[in-house]
């Protein structure tokens, strides 16, 4: 049965009844149809929030498929609340790029879900839409400013750094020309596309607290230098508030339901591997408001999501995490220790041995900041009795919890030890979150941090762009933000191809982009895709609606 056939067997309450349960009065939700609501933000309790416990999902470096932080998240909050324990979970949107592209959907699996999941990996209520439209605003003005006579900033073309977006995953569009067709079409200049979950005004979004910072920080955004070296912002070009009142909407978090119909935020969706890879501090804050227990999740590896997480969102939120459940799947170990992808669902003891290294690291990184991890394998039908139980017997020696969570087929049913497990973690009141490194260290410091801590590097390399650029940073008076490396979710290292835990190697900086408004700088190392392709077979070959209405082939 596909995730869709188990979703439609589901009959969704009506979002007032969710928003009751949640603690909110119905007549405060902003309906979207039956089923999807906005809270406003007047709702978010701060001296609430505090009492909540925070529970982070991460896990070890992936396969290329995932391994489903999302479905554990789900799963571990049905658990939660089958406990007696008030959880909200609280997730990022999906982007319809992947979608339509390879990997599908972003709401769960199995009896695992948050619905409606055609809604939600579709359109939903139009987040992505007025962030794609904020963007490509401030695109259009900077294009407007270079051909004007009379209100020109002197803005030097060739060092603009910001692009357009769109949320589908198209080539084609990753280096463009614009302002052909004479002196009234624009002034010709080399950009391009990037896709709409990459755009800084997401991560904006999803690391800001109010409309207030919003418009502060959207008028922060670097875009480049004038023609007599000086920097330019989006608060120089006068457009940070037209840009804030497209987003009037899209900065309020959005309630759904779960297949259990217990609440779910969903809100915001930046990529970690170049942004920090989590929802909103602002559906954190109000999922934390409501709930004892807050599940929310990072993107791809404790390298990636969980280290940007704890180091950027928990630092500029001032949020401490209670516990985190590392998911981990036999097949991604597998990978890790050098199986065949086409062979991971062959029961294979030597490479699965070969990959506990990789699940050793992840456990260090966890610990690092203070916190206690708790291994959550996400079964498979594929995995044999023996290689659980070989992850168990590691876990053991390392005196780290443990507990198999079979989510998909078992829905919280299936992540009641998983729960217990955490719930043992938090009431044990040891945890003592310490980020990695503190933002006021200088900007080589902080990125030498964590190449070494997180991801196991002798040292770090810079190239000579990348040291020029740290130089211009340093005189914009910008070296006291955050470190958010953009790095291949592949590979604990800056190469994919060093799988499993890679030892005596090096990161290279090849130039560092200046994310000003959402309070970061983002080192580059290897080749960033921001801009995605599509497959020879895209997944929307397979999607279709019919005469009545209903979609099919999502998943």
């Amino acid at each position: 049965m596909t995730d869709l056939q188990i979703a439609k067997k589901v009959t969704l309450k009506p979002i007032s009844e969710i928003a009751e349960k949640f603690g909110i009065a119905p007549e405060l939700i902003e309906m979207y149809g039956k089923n999807k609501g906005k809270i406003p933000l007047s709702c978010i309790d701060k001296d609430k929030a505090k009492q909540s416990n925070l529970i982070l999902v991460s896990a070890t470096s992936p396969t290329p498929a995932g391994e489903g932080k999302t479905t554990i998240s789900i799963g571990l909050s049905e658990a939660l609340n089958k406990l007696n324990k008030k959880t909200t979970v609280v997730l990022r949107e999906p982007s319809l790029g992947p979608v339509f592209g390879i990997k599908g959907g972003a709401t769960g699996g199995g009896f695992a879900q948050v619905l409606p999941l055609e809604d939600i990996n579709l359109h939903f209520t139009g987040d992505f839409s007025a962030i794609e439209k904020a963007n490509n605003l401030l695109a259009a003005i900077i294009d407007n400013n270079i051909q004007s006579k009379t209100n020109s900033l002197g803005i030097d073309p060739r060092t603009i750094t910001w692009k357009r977006v769109f949320d589908v995953n198209d080539r084609a569009l990753r280096n463009i020309v614009v302002g052909l067709g004479g002196t009234s079409s624009g002034i010709p200049r080399e950009t391009g596309f990037d896709i709409t979950a990459a755009s800084e005004i997401m991560a904006i979004l999803c690391i800001t607290k109010d409309l207030s910072d919003l418009k502060k920080r959207i008028g922060n955004i670097f875009i480049g230098y004038t023609f007599s070296n000086q920097p330019v912002y989006a608060k120089d070009l006068k457009v940070a508030g037209a840009m804030a009142a497209l987003l009037q909407h899209a900065i309020k978090p959005n309630l759904v339901q779960t297949i259990e119909g217990n609440p779910a935020i969903i809100h915001g969706g930046p990529f970690a591997n170049i942004a920090q890879g989590t929802n909103s501090v602002i559906g954190t804050l109000m999922g934390m408001t409501f709930s004892d227990y807050t599940v929310t999740e990072a993107g791809f590896g404790c390298d990636l999501g969980a280290e940007k997480f704890l180091d950027i969102k928990c630092q500029s939120a001032n949020l401490s995490p209670k516990a985190v459940a590392l998911t981990t799947t036999i097949r991604a170990l597998k990978y890790h220790g050098g199986a065949d992808l086409k062979a991971l669902k062959i029961a294979d003891l030597e490479a699965l041995e070969r990959g506990l290294p990789n699940l050793e690291k992840h456990i260090e990184n966890i610990e690092q900041f203070g916190l206690t991890p708790v291994i959550a394998i996400n079964k498979f039908e594929s995995d044999s009795i023996e290689e659980i139980e070989l992850i168990k017997n590691f876990a053991k020696t390392k005196n780290i919890r443990v507990a198999v969570a079979d989510v998909w087929a078992k829905g919280g049913e299936g992540a009641i030890e998983l729960a217990q497990q955490i719930i043992e973690v938090v009431e044990a009141n040891t945890t003592q979150f310490k980020p990695l490194y503190n933002w006021e260290n200088d900007v080589e410091s902080k990125i030498e941090t964590i190449a070494q801590k997180i991801y196991g590097a002798d040292h770090v390399e810079y190239t000579s762009n990348a040291k020029r650029q740290l130089r211009r940073i340093k005189k914009l008076g910008l070296d006291n933000l955050a470190i958010c490396i953009a790095k291949t979710e592949k590979s604990l290292s800056d190469n994919p191809k060093l799988l499993g835990r890679p030892k005596d190697f090096s990161i290279t900086v090849r130039e560092i982009e200046i994310a000003s408004g959402a309070g970061f700088l983002i080192p580059i190392t290897g080749d960033m895709m921001r801009m995605p392709g599509l497959p020879a077979h895209p997944a929307s070959e397979g999607i279709d609606i019919s005469d009545d209405g209903e979609i099919t082939g999502l998943f």
